[in-house]
């Protein structure tokens, strides 16, 4: 949270310095003088556009007036209306409120899919609540969690948009079984080699409620994965 804090103030004042800095320019005598002999008008507004496009996606939009009053008396050394911690808090509350809002409507839609697609009669799911369906079955060995494992695979989020695949990559992917996120050591246990299985994924058994990289908070993730070989079956004592 306090990277978050630093990276939306750095944001604000990145965009607050140049959108102050034209107006303050805009009110003067001279106003057509560029700050230096660089940033002209159309250089300075591109600026602020750009940072203002940026914090808008990032989703900080404050609101403009107190937006320029806070700036305008962090920047003149007088009296403010809280201080520099309680600045900070104020933020952070902000962003706290914002991400359990987003994350309510996430955990609802995680619910709710898992919910529908645990009804579909060829879906099984786990004690764990790991649902899975099988494509195709092999008659192979079925690894361990001790194993190393090679597959290819496909993943998905539940709206059909891919974020990984041995596919892409052009070969397969191989891994210790108990080195990767659970619902994958739990679902490839149940896999004969030459099998393909379908894996929805929970959160719980994925990357949870911080998600990772490319993965949003509360994700069901969906794998479709074919075990093509075990490269080191444990060694009986």
């Amino acid at each position: 949270m306090k990277y978050q804090i630093r990276h939306f103030v750095l944001v604000v004042f990145l965009c607050a310095l140049t959108l102050w800095g034209c107006n303050r320019g805009n009110s003067g005598s001279n106003s057509s003088a560029p700050a230096d002999d660089v940033f002209d008008k159309d250089t300075s507004y591109a600026i602020g556009m750009n940072l203002a496009l940026n914090m808008k996606d990032s989703g900080f939009i404050p609101e403009a007036k107190s937006f320029f009053e806070g700036f305008k008396d962090g920047q003149g050394g007088g009296k403010t209306r809280f201080s520099a911690e309680e600045a900070e808090e104020k933020i952070e509350q902000a962003l706290t409120a914002r991400t359990e809002k987003e994350n309510e409507g996430r955990i609802q839609a995680e619910k709710d899919f898992l919910t529908e697609n645990g009804a579909k009669p060829n879906v099984i799911t786990t004690g764990s609540g790991l649902q899975y369906e099988v494509i195709s079955e092999g008659s192979g060995a079925k690894p361990s969690a001790a194993d190393i494992v090679r597959v290819d695979y496909e993943g998905t989020f539940t709206d059909g948009s891919p974020f990984d695949s041995s596919y892409a990559q052009g070969q397969p992917a191989e891994f210790p079984l108990n080195m990767v996120i659970s619902g994958w050591t739990e679902g490839l246990q149940l896999m004969s080699v030459g099998s393909k299985y379908k894996f929805y994924i929970p959160s719980n058994l994925a990357y949870g409620p911080q998600g990772g990289g490319r993965i949003p908070p509360y994700s069901v993730l969906i794998f479709e994965v074919e075990l093509l070989d075990i490269l080191a079956p444990p060694v009986e004592n």
